[in-house]
């Protein structure tokens, strides 16, 4: 039934068309025209339930009379963006999107589902595939449940939507998830959802003419903000744009600018310099047996200079209906990847990304020359490594574009009106898969955007720390950290520093190493900087240097640094927008350091507090144990070395019970131990992390 429907509907569906629900003026004409109210809708609130065979779920007894059944009860998430259709006060269909599920309690589930618990969502999925609704993790899409045999009914009164007797089967990757890929397409449950709607888009429709076209907001709880606020509030079609160079290669993401804020924000083009630019970047999680161990940036593009606002709801705040000079209140204007591709993208080199400042295009300094130079694919655009890309080379890593938006008007009003400064929410980001294995490289989404967050935001398992060190008159930065032990007796510590719309710019950045602390292993990673050229902003034209920063391993601490800009105006300092990290390995586990970070422009370097290396605590222990037979009785004069990193070398002969002991051992230390013995052989020598006394060290003659 629904799929005629939607056919009917179909018309009318073209006011939703292209991913972005960007309206027009007249529907398609056919040989019946509609005459009516369309409204588009979200989810307000609701409740979901599914009723779950856990007994079949686990696996356990599959072909039991009785099974054990859970009733698991979820909230909807407040303004949902589930997004259904009704005409004429008729439920015609639903749009692809996703209502976010808030547990009420928890349950006994497969490994994979308990880990998405907190995160799962009813998925409203694409025309034209065998389902329309599963049961996916919003983060990663992974999809566990296919919905089918749902009913819906729609009472129009209370703008009230039920879903009922949706029978819940087992996706395909859920069934190989759990080792039983046999059981893909099995029932085990129903799922039931009751929702409360509200319009965000009334369309009234006279025999195929829109006559009116109405974008009503949320009210208050939609987070509208006082002054102008831009922000990226979609991020889409991340792709390769031209062919390759080299090495490299060039990317470009779509990017819907929303206006959270009460005022209207200046959007005039060049050469007016009162504008948004866009700048776009992508990063890659990897590493480790969860492939999550650090955080890199990849990639970097030019800016795009904004024109002409359009009139655009895409963040359901209501818009205004101002456009053209100005983004008006709750309005929202789409530029596609392709039109954020350029080629003509300015540099970043001429932006004040906290003031928004930079010159003219019309004066001695354009800030969006292309005279005197050539493009190649990737000039200008997400300037990306090949090998960063290619799956093979980067098993299990992830991907995330983000989207930057910097405005002078945001600044000019926080100048005028204190407290109201919204210069440092316009950062999103959103996943992305690679789905082919080499140039032309293509990308598929993965979950949602993440509005107003940094994709530093997603590193999982690391804290981040905020830097403001003059926030009247400077932008924000963080330094991201993450500690693991891969093994025993070594501690990799990873950081991320990044640098959102700092002008002053990051020189330096420093950990303390204390007594008995070793690093091993010590690296550094910043993204690839786009080559020179006239006009670019940078002194003489030569865009900014990519020379790495050199590790120095001083006695107290070991640093970071690039040029200071009294030897090199363009240094590879970390800028607006960019993230570099700095890695090792170490003998000591960590503990509360502060790390320091200096600053390229202007201002003293400033103390973050993060986990470093512990040093060791000096004192003096023993280290005892017994050399044994395979049988467990012990071993008469046999030695027992105790080597230090540092090349002293001590030795322990075993009593006739084969017992040994060493005293006056320093704390603090890895040594390395073996047995030796002129009747028995013993297995190769371990290192032993010393920091208290150690009784039990013993070692067992090999048969």
């Amino acid at each position: 039934m629904l799929k005629t429907i939607l056919i009917a509907l179909l018309p009318l569906l073209i006011f939703f068309s292209n991913g972005s629900d960007r309206s027009f003026t007249k529907i398609n004409q056919g040989t019946q025209q509609e005459t009516g109210t369309l409204e588009k809708m979200i989810v307000a609130n609701g409740t979901v339930a599914m009723d779950l065979n856990l007994t079949r779920l686990n696996g356990s007894n599959l072909r039991a009379k009785e099974s054990r059944s859970g009733a698991l009860q979820f909230d909807v998430r407040e303004s949902s963006f589930f997004k259904v259709l009704v005409f004429n006060g008729e439920f015609r269909g639903m749009l692809p999107s996703s209502m976010d599920l808030v547990p009420r309690s928890q349950a006994n589930l497969p490994t994979k589902l308990r880990a998405s618990y907190e995160q799962l969502v009813v998925e409203s999925l694409p025309w034209g595939g065998s389902y329309e609704l599963a049961v996916t993790d919003s983060k990663t899409g992974f999809r566990f449940f296919n919905i089918e045999g749902q009913e819906f009914q729609y009472e129009s009164g209370s703008r009230t939507l039920d879903i009922q007797l949706g029978r819940l089967l087992i996706s395909d990757e859920f069934a190989a998830e759990l080792g039983r890929p046999s059981d893909a397409g099995s029932i085990v449950g129903q799922i039931s959802v009751r929702a409360s709607l509200q319009p965000i888009e009334v369309t009234q429709v006279d025999n195929g003419e829109t006559t009116s076209d109405v974008l009503p907001g949320l009210g208050p709880e939609s987070g509208t903000t006082p002054g102008p606020d831009v922000v990226v509030g979609d991020l889409s079609g991340l792709a390769q744009f031209g062919g390759s160079s080299g090495t490299q290669v060039g990317l470009a993401v779509g990017t819907d600018s929303c206006n959270y804020g009460v005022e209207n924000l200046h959007w005039f083009a060049n050469p007016e310099n009162d504008h948004p630019v866009i700048p776009q970047n992508l990063y890659r999680m990897s590493g480790g047996t969860s492939n999550n161990d650090r955080f890199e940036q990849i990639g970097q593009s030019s800016v795009k200079h904004a024109f002409t606002a359009l009139t655009n709801n895409i963040c359901n705040l209501g818009c205004n209906g101002v456009g053209g000079a100005n983004l008006g209140s709750g309005c929202s204007d789409p530029y596609g990847a392709s039109l954020n591709a350029g080629p003509s993208l300015g540099s970043r080199a001429w932006i004040n990304p906290f003031t928004g400042a930079y010159p003219r295009n019309d004066g001695a300094t354009p800030n969006n020359s292309h005279t005197g130079h050539a493009h190649t694919g990737p000039s200008h655009r997400i300037l990306t490594e090949i090998a960063d890309l290619v799956p093979a080379q980067n098993p299990g890593a992830t991907y995330y574009a983000e989207g930057q938006y910097i405005t002078p008007h945001e600044y000019v009003w926080c100048q005028s009106h204190p407290g109201q400064c919204n210069m440092n929410n316009n950062v999103s980001y959103r996943q992305y898969s690679v789905t082919n294995s080499a140039s032309p490289f293509t990308f598929s989404n993965v979950g949602a955007t993440q509005r107003q967050k940094a994709a530093l935001f997603a590193w999982v398992g690391a804290t981040l720390v905020s830097i403001q060190p003059d926030p009247a008159n400077d932008g924000i930065a963080y330094v991201a950290y993450k500690v693991t032990n891969p093994s025993p007796g070594v501690w990799h510590y990873e950081y991320a520093v990044y640098n959102q719309n700092l002008d002053r710019a990051i020189q330096s950045f420093s950990i303390p190493t204390g007594n008995g602390v070793t690093l091993s292993n010590v690296g550094f990673h910043a993204p690839p900087q786009h080559p020179g050229w006239a006009a670019d902003g940078t002194v003489s034209n030569l865009g900014y240097s990519s020379t790495p920063w050199q590790p120095n391993q001083g006695g107290t601490a070991v640093s970071w640094s690039s040029e200071p800009k009294s030897l090199n105006d363009n240094a590879n300092a970390i800028r607006w927008g960019t993230l570099y990290n700095f890695r090792f390995d170490s003998n000591r586990p960590p503990t509360t350091v502060n790390a320091t970070v200096g600053f390229f422009k202007t201002g003293s370097p400033i103390d973050v507090q993060v986990q470093g290396p512990a040093p060791a605590v000096q004192s003096n222990v023993s280290v005892s144990g017994r050399v044994l037979k395979q049988d467990g009785t012990g071993i008469s004069g046999a030695y027992v070395f105790l080597n230090a990193q540092l090349g002293t070398r001590r030795y322990a002969l075993t009593n006739p019970f084969g017992y040994y002991q060493f005293d006056n051992v320093q704390s603090g230390q890895t040594y390395s131990m073996f047995a030796t013995s002129r009747f028995y052989t013993f297995p190769a020598a371990v290192d032993v992390v010393v920091n208290d006394n150690i009784t039990n060290r013993d070692f067992v003659a090999l048969p």
